[in-house]
């Protein structure tokens, strides 16, 4: 049998789902939770009705932008942590340009709205690219600080210069946005806004130019292997900070869907926790463009089911951020594990060897 490596990689991928499976367990047995009821909420809830799936596709969509721009930097070979602070800019962007454009009509306010946004998170993506290209400033140390920078510039924009004069509640937040810069929900009644649309387009842009074009050759000839990537004559800073611009765009433009599709005004927490949950999605992906629409999916089943946790069980919502901790060291384990030609070959000598003999 020739494909014993199909067989090894399925093999490791389902060890790690019931290690998973344990990991979570013990999880919710240490909080005083049952376990076979949470998982059942876990997984049945969002199906109950149709406008349950909505929720989970309505926090599947910045997931899913955030997860590609993230796929784009990692194949290129930098991480990029700064999605969260990335994703403030955009709303800052979007929601500045959308206040100013309320009586211009839709087909132009949105557009302007999302490249705005996608601008803004571009170009904060652009200064730990640049640092770590030019530099060889640390991608993880410079985003993660960045994140900090835009917070604060963040709170400062809904206390100040967006406040909402009219807004009498003492919570800063700017002020409604116009019909006119807003995403319609597809379905009255539900959540479902028409975001989807372009976070499905952007799955199809980004695998076209990860794996149908130079550009996106190059990128990841630059991940695997730099100094390879060099010898062959690829100018490796510049693709570092193009991968880093695109990431950026991404995440500035989840900001801006999520605050023209659900949010309609800019306020404290906006971002939900999307910059880092959506770093999950692109590794529980493997990196890849249409593997990331499931994985967002996915994802988006447990965000909303932080809700039916606090209402229904005795487990804290802050379960399933414990669950995604633990999906991420697992995910990097059986990428190790997978990637390992020791274990690979004892896995081979082990179940394939018996099967060659007999075949003989």
């Amino acid at each position: 049998m020739n494909n014993y490596k199909l067989w090894y990689k399925v093999a490791v991928v389902l060890t790690a789902i019931i290690v998973a499976l344990l990991v979570g367990s013990l999880i919710i047995l240490a909080v005083g939770g049952n376990v076979i009821s949470t998982y059942w909420i876990i997984l049945s809830m969002p199906f109950k009705n149709f406008r349950s799936i909505c929720e989970v596709l309505t926090r599947m969509i910045p997931l899913m932008i955030i997860a590609l721009g993230i796929c784009v930097s990692s194949r290129c070979g930098i991480n990029n942590i700064g999605a969260e602070g990335q994703m403030y800019m955009g709303v800052v962007a979007s929601c500045t340009v959308a206040l100013m454009c309320g009586g211009m009509p839709r087909l132009i306010a949105i557009p302007l709205c999302i490249l705005s946004a996608a601008i803004a998170g571009g170009l904060y993506g652009f200064i730990p690219g640049f640092l770590k290209a030019k530099l060889e400033v640390s991608e993880l140390l410079s985003t993660v600080m960045l994140n900090y920078v835009a917070t604060q510039f963040y709170l400062f924009c809904i206390r100040i210069p967006l406040l909402d004069p009219n807004e009498k509640t003492g919570t800063p937040m700017s002020a409604r946005l116009p019909d006119s810069a807003t995403l319609h929900k597809f379905v009255r009644g539900t959540s479902l806004h028409e975001g989807i649309i372009l976070a499905i387009i952007l799955s199809i842009v980004i695998y076209i130019l990860l794996f149908k074009t130079s550009w996106g050759y190059k990128m990841r000839a630059a991940g695997a292997s730099s100094r390879a990537a060099r010898y062959g004559g690829i100018n490796v800073p510049k693709y570092l900070i193009i991968a880093m611009v695109i990431s950026g765009s991404c995440a500035g433009m989840a900001g801006a869907v999520e605050l023209m599709g659900v949010q309609g005004r800019a306020m404290s927490g906006i971002t939900s926790g999307y910059g880092f949950s959506g770093i999950v999605v692109a590794l529980f992906g493997a990196l890849h463009p249409i593997l990331v629409i499931p994985a967002a999916f996915c994802f988006g089943i447990l965000l909303y089911s932080q809700v039916n946790l606090q209402i229904l069980t005795a487990v804290p919502p802050n379960l399933v951020q414990t669950l995604q901790g633990a999906i991420i060291l697992i995910i990097v384990s059986v990428q190790m594990v997978i990637n390992n030609p020791y274990t690979e070959d004892r896995f081979r000598r082990k179940f394939f060897s018996s099967v060659k003999k007999e075949a003989k």
